[in-house]
């Protein structure tokens, strides 16, 4: 089968540092689905990974970690699919990436395709999806508010994969006043568009942008990005025993001001449940499953901004170098082998 790998960490801008390579088709077992796969998209744990983990000696590394395919076989524990159904899903990354023809996917991570989208507009979604689904409902607890302060979310990077779903579930899902961080025309417009309440500049000190708006301390923030710049407006703004989530990987992070507000600290990794086998880690499928009922119902749409054809190592350095850049808006998707 057709897959893009490489063979030794590094930057993007060498020629080899992503393959158009030839492997072996594999076979499914125990829960196991086997995906035709149609459509990939391309997250920053993706560059993080090319450039700083060195594959296993012998054997190219494939990257990918967003995909929409077809269930082509199962294995004899799989129970939940059937050849022929079409699903989307972020995988697992201790196993190899989808970025290739066929995949390798545990049924417990998988959920249905929302059949509203084309295959390139459904593979933006999932990793996104599954880290500011679980950052907003599993590790802030956003239904539950903080006493006294304002019912407002503070969403650092909201023109971002993450950040652009997640203004989409909080407004879908919530009735938390939406502020979203931008710091480009385009990138204010577009966090507009999906919904948020009020949008401030980045780059300029958070607290006075926040204080400006006038609705109080927001309860909630979430980073998706650039956290360890902020975290000293973070502290300003952020309401006592308010509760603060990131998902970026800062080189330090110094929490000690939190203490005077008793704020809670909350890292999201959506890999978890799947590199420990949690007994939840069905709840990936599941929320896929009704993300895309939600997706069906208009609630909820697609944040691809770019589709590139066909999946090729040409293109992923392409789609990797844009990320890197830090100039990113909503999901760069590949489709098609």
């Amino acid at each position: 089968m057709k897959a893009v790998a490489y063979r030794q960490a590094g930057p993007i801008d060498r020629p080899d540092s992503l393959l158009d390579v030839e492997l072996p088709t594999p076979v499914a077992a125990g829960r196991d689905l086997l995906v035709e796969v149609a459509a990939v998209s391309v997250n920053p744990v993706d560059t993080k990974v090319r450039a700083s983990a060195a594959p296993a000696p012998g054997e190219p590394k494939v990257l990918g970690w967003d995909a929409v395919g077809r269930v082509v076989a199962t294995g004899s524990e799989a129970t939940g699919f059937r050849p022929g159904d079409e699903v989307w899903y972020a995988g697992s990354i201790a196993r190899p990436g989808a970025n290739s023809q066929f995949h390798l996917v545990d049924e417990r991570l998988v959920g249905r395709k929302p059949q509203s989208l084309t295959d390139a507009e459904a593979a933006a979604l999932p990793l996104t999806t599954v880290t500011a689904w679980e950052m907003l409902f599993d590790r802030l607890d956003v239904r539950r508010g903080v006493p006294g302060a304002a019912e407002a979310i503070l969403i650092i990077g909201g023109a971002g994969g993450v950040g652009s779903i997640a203004i989409q579930l909080a407004r879908a899902l919530t009735d938390l006043t939406v502020v979203a961080t931008a710091s480009r025309p385009e990138t204010a417009a577009w966090t507009r568009d999906l919904g948020a309440h009020h949008v401030v500049d980045h780059s300029r000190p958070l607290a006075d942008e926040v204080a400006g708006l006038g609705i109080g301390a927001p309860a909630f923030v979430f980073s998706t990005t650039q956290t360890h710049r902020h975290l000293g407006e973070i502290d300003k703004l952020i309401a006592p025993q308010g509760r603060f989530g990131l998902i970026d990987d800062p080189d330090s992070l110094d929490i000690t001001g939190f203490k005077r507000k008793a704020v809670s600290v909350h890292w999201e990794l959506m890999f978890t449940r799947s590199l420990f086998e949690t007994p939840d880690m069905g709840e990936q499928g599941r929320l896929l499953t009704e993300v895309a009922r939600l997706v069906d119902a208009g609630r909820l749409r697609t944040t691809v901004t770019e589709v590139l054809r066909p999946i090729n190592a040409d293109n992923l350095r392409r789609a990797h170098a844009i990320i890197e850049s830090g100039r990113a808006r909503g999901k760069i998707v590949l489709e098609g082998f």
